[in-house]
């Protein structure tokens, strides 16, 4: 090694690489191990709970289909809009972080937010 090298160098070279994650498959390409399996809707249940005046009446039910794992949200009648937002904002904001955090899976991530 060289002389140059402080010691946080060192240590990276002495475990063999850099701290960029685990990488798998051919030509080191890949993602990253997830340490957790996420509970996709409780996440769900804590943004609603988290935007209406009523969570007491949130609900969220995972529906699994053939080709996707659709999580319906059901709120108070009178909460559905902060749900949805302003032009839907609110609802695809949601609809993002979920995609963001689900376990990598070969069914699509649906919410569906029920009236």
């Amino acid at each position: 090694m060289s002389d140059n090298m402080d010691d946080d160098d060192r240590d990276d070279a002495d475990r063999g690489g850099d701290d960029r994650g685990d990488r798998r498959g051919p030509g080191g390409g890949g993602t990253r191990n997830r340490a957790v399996s996420p509970d996709v809707a409780e996440l769900i249940r804590y943004m609603a709970v988290n935007l209406v005046d009523k969570p007491d009446e949130v609900r969220v039910e995972l529906v699994e289909e053939r080709q996707a794992n659709v999580y319906e949200l059901e709120v108070a009648e009178t909460d559905l809009g902060k749900v949805i937002g302003r032009g839907g904002k609110t609802a695809r904001a949601l609809r993002t972080v979920v995609q963001t955090c689900a376990p990598p899976s070969r069914k699509r991530t649906l919410v569906e937010i029920l009236e």
